[in-house]
């Protein structure tokens, strides 16, 4: 998985213009993220016409405020540089309840 390191606001579209990208806000002390952290390879692995992005809400909290991203971990998931949706709350979060997540997603081919 990506980690966005180095962002700046403005680079928010750069980064979702083009194809599917999954925006995953986590954070190292939150343990329903570590829970989910194990899963994500076998998820990525799932779909790999998507591009999945960690971002750290600590390191990034004017994109976490901007998205409203208040809980972790939460996914939003762009299209060609639209939101398509997004899985933000505070509950922590199963393989298949991300899967069942990114299924109903309106995404385009």
């Amino acid at each position: 998985m990506k980690q966005l390191t180095e962002f700046e606001k403005q680079d928010l579209a750069s980064i979702t213009a083009q194809g599917k990208t999954m925006l995953f806000f986590t954070a190292t002390w939150c343990g329903d993220c570590r829970f989910i952290k194990p899963s994500m390879p076998a998820i990525e692995a799932e779909y790999p016409d998507i591009d999945f992005i960690e971002v750290d809400r600590d390191k990034f909290m004017d994109l976490a405020v901007e998205l409203n991203i208040m809980g972790i971990p939460s996914f939003v998931a762009y299209q060609d540089g639209q939101e398509v949706g997004r899985f933000v709350n505070k509950d922590r979060k199963t393989k298949a309840e991300i899967e069942k997540f990114i299924n109903n997603l309106a995404f385009t081919i």
